[in-house]
């Protein structure tokens, strides 16, 4: 979801909401570096949600940055009486509001905003593939009428499973294992290239 589907990470637009924007960037671009572990992410995250409230989620949520065209492509996928899950290392609580613009599932990170204590579980680049493939058989499809779209290397192990991928704005390592690579602020140009995917097109070297 994170740099797919929105611009920017979604614990920063929660930040910003609550007037910690600067805090919470500096926590996301340190992790971003390597410089501090999943688990040092969330323990330092984590207290600037402190009194936010259901509708402050609300109200980041419908703020937030993101790419144009979402809504759209999902209401045609919809209609093609296809499946839409989305798989993001962001907070649950706010991934899942994307069911409101018709994703049939989302999977995110088990935090919880008033609970720093507790254990975060938080999805890996293997949860990723796990869940995409129980879905896939759930469903009764096969891998060859799926595609990933994704950004960072959060999503090489499942663009190396699939035959079909898209990545998204995505990051250098990304590109050398996407099917194709889309770049641009309407997700509606990857949404394209993922249909031409399912329809037989060939996979296109991504530009570095």
């Amino acid at each position: 979801m994170d740099g797919t589907l929105l611009r920017g990470a979604a614990s920063v637009e929660i930040a910003r909401h609550l007037g910690t924007y600067e805090e919470a960037d500096r926590i996301e671009q340190a992790w971003l570096r390597g410089e501090i572990t999943d688990a040092g992410f969330w323990e330092r995250m984590l207290p600037l949600w402190a009194g936010m409230t259901e509708a402050d989620i609300d109200a980041a949520f419908a703020a937030a940055a993101w790419i144009d065209g979402v809504r759209e492509v999902f209401s045609d996928i919809r209609r093609r009486g296809e499946h839409i899950a989305v798989i993001s290392q962001s907070p649950h609580f706010f991934v899942r509001r994307l069911e409101g613009w018709g994703a049939h599932r989302t999977y995110g990170t088990d935090v919880v905003p008033h609970e720093p204590q507790r254990e975060v579980r938080m999805l890996t680049r293997q949860h990723k593939v796990d869940i995409t493939m129980t879905l896939i058989e759930e469903l009764g499809i096969t891998e060859k009428e799926c595609v990933a779209y994704g950004d960072s290397t959060s999503d090489t192990l499942l663009f190396e499973r699939l035959p079909y991928s898209v990545g998204v704005n995505c990051s250098p390592l990304l590109r050398e294992t996407a099917t194709v690579c889309f770049d641009g602020d309407d997700i509606r140009g990857a949404y394209e290239l993922g249909r031409q995917l399912l329809e037989g097109a060939p996979a296109v070297r991504c530009p570095t």
